[in-house]
């Protein structure tokens, strides 16, 4: 079966040719990166006036509560132990732990720093969009009646834990997909990271920490930028292939 043609195909050849020269420019992955970051920034802003539009400002009520209610009426002693792990592991000091953790582990099985490039980026514009998000929407998080420790004073639009949790996880399943050689082993690496993220996200409306549409949003949001950062990275071994597949004629 032939190969599909790509979209810039489609392009006259002159446009073509500006956007073929841009995707090897030394700094396109940077770029691409800092306009993801504003790009994924006023996503996260949009999201929540959207939802609010679509919904006539009641929201709350007609989804998240009874979400809510519904973790609360099933809270039992074990899932709330593991809840709470999952909070302590999402805050800033186990969120910092767990990167490190699967930061060193990728770079030993790779005998490379690369993931180091690729993970420390993407946590650090998850984090700004977390920030943007909670300080222009200032969302209030359930009722502290309801919530069951540890408890949280910021915003909660969207969900840190969650937007965080999902973009290490993206990442690292990424990476893992192009470092292994077996499939079981790249498929059991998606699934563990996909379970986390999820259960990451769900603990936090169990918890009482958050509404399920902030935990939505930072599901929507992580996978946004972890795809940008995903471009970058393409973009960047893509241009040192080109690197290296012309130092042989450079040196005739």
């Amino acid at each position: 079966m032939p190969d599909s043609p790509s979209p810039l195909t489609a392009l006259p050849a002159a446009p073509r040719a500006a956007i073929a020269r841009a995707a090897t420019h030394p700094l396109a992955p940077a770029g691409l990166l800092l306009l993801a970051l504003g790009l994924v920034g006023a996503l996260t802003v949009a999201t929540h006036e959207v939802y609010e539009g679509v919904t006539d400002g009641d929201g709350i009520a007609v989804l998240d509560h009874p979400v809510l209610q519904f973790m609360i009426d099933h809270r039992t002693h074990s899932l709330t132990l593991l809840a709470q792990a999952l909070a302590h592991a999402g805050d800033v000091m186990g969120a910092a732990i767990v990167t490190l953790l699967l930061m060193a582990g990728l770079c030993a099985l790779r005998r490379d720093p690369a993931p180091a490039l690729v993970i420390a980026p993407a946590m650090t514009g998850a984090l700004a969009i977390t920030a943007l998000g909670k300080a222009i929407v200032g969302r209030v998080r359930p009722p502290h009646t309801l919530a069951l420790p540890p408890h949280e004073t910021s915003p909660s639009f969207p969900s840190g834990h969650t937007l965080n949790a999902t973009v290490l996880m993206a990442i690292v399943a990424y990476l893992a997909w192009i470092s292994l050689r077996r499939a079981w082993l790249r498929w059991s690496v998606v699934a563990t990271c996909a379970g986390y993220a999820l259960a990451m996200g769900m603990s936090r409306v169990y918890l009482g920490a958050h509404w399920l549409t902030d935990v939505i949003a930072g599901w929507l949001i992580g996978l946004a930028w972890s795809l940008a950062v995903i471009t970058a990275h393409q973009l960047w071994l893509r241009r040192r292939r080109a690197e290296r597949s012309a130092e042989p004629s450079r040196s005739c």
